[in-house]
């Protein structure tokens, strides 16, 4: 049983994390997600911090769930994904709300992967799930670690279906987390793990 957060809630907290190649994973993973899917999603990618991100806008067109762009102080519910602006970083508070961290053009990665996930895994414990899709590099790499370590779960995209294996590829070398899932599985697993009924066709 899950942890109750400080304001009771038990529900899961999904972080599906990308890169180059992400604007499809990310849709097709969400896509054959069913409406009534009893997770708060957080979708990122990594983006170009000089130009709105359109990424909530394309997702919504995609999946039954209730995409929107993430504020500071929004709160994480249960069929609700949370996508992170352009040139700010995510981070998720004990009190089930995501805050922003503006970055600009700061370097690393933003939004960050790792940053995501570590403070998912801190504040949530095993209320957490990531997965990683497509991109380049290794962000993500040191986050998985957290989340296992705080009894979270965690998938990997395999090198077949990524556009770029980079990212999945670094998180997958980072521990035992079983094998790479294809793209087209990875929707079914998680409704499998976290229910919510058949996703859509």
């Amino acid at each position: 049983m899950a942890a109750p957060s400080a304001d009771g809630h038990t529900f899961p907290v999904l972080a599906l994390v990308s890169s180059t190649g992400g604007l499809n994973a990310l849709a097709r993973v969400l896509g054959p997600l069913p409406a009534e899917f009893p997770a708060a999603v957080i979708a990122m990618q990594h983006t170009d911090p000089t130009h709105p991100s359109e990424l909530a806008r394309l997702l919504d067109r995609q999946t039954a769930l209730s995409v929107r762009p993430a504020i500071s102080g929004a709160a994480l519910a249960p069929g609700d994904v949370l996508v992170p602006p352009a040139g700010s970083h995510l981070l998720v508070g004990r009190d089930d709300r995501v805050h922003l961290i503006h970055t600009g053009l700061i370097p690393p990665a933003r939004p960050s992967a790792d940053l995501l996930l570590t403070t998912l895994a801190v504040a949530l414990g095993d209320r957490a799930v990531a997965v990683v899709l497509s991109g380049t590099g290794h962000d993500a790499s040191l986050g998985v670690q957290a989340i296992t370590l705080f009894g979270g779960a965690c998938f990997m995209q395999d090198e077949a279906s990524s556009a770029q294996y980079g990212m999945p590829g670094a998180a997958s070398a980072a521990g035992d987390y079983g094998p790479p899932l294809p793209l087209d599985e990875i929707a079914a697993v998680l409704v499998t793990l976290l229910g919510g009924g058949s996703g859509r066709a």
